[in-house]
């Protein structure tokens, strides 16, 4: 994980967040993708660990492909996924800037 994410990465592994995928997600221009098994709000993620502009929301919300929404390093193409709050279960955690 590049080290604009880490701490991020860090955060979710010290609330024992699962750890549901890691590795090259879908194309080449994925180097490491994380996905954790909760909803992330990512505009507050951004706040909370002052994340640099070159990391940016990424959302799917094709069913087909696999519905996702986390935060994207455009500079080193790693990035940390969980799964899209409107096609979860409502007993996932959500992950905000207060913690849960």
């Amino acid at each position: 994980m590049c080290e604009h994410l880490r701490s991020l990465e860090d955060y979710l592994k010290a609330k024992k967040i699962p750890e549901i995928f890691r590795g090259q997600a879908w194309s080449d221009n994925c180097r490491e993708w994380v996905y954790f098994d909760c909803v992330l709000d990512t505009e507050s993620l951004k706040t909370k660990f002052n994340l640099p502009p070159f990391v940016i929301t990424h959302e799917n919300t094709d069913e087909r492909s696999g519905t996702e929404l986390g935060l994207v390093c455009t500079q080193c193409q790693d990035a940390i996924m969980g799964l899209h709050p409107k096609h979860s279960s409502s007993s996932k955690i959500t992950i905000t800037d207060d913690g849960l």
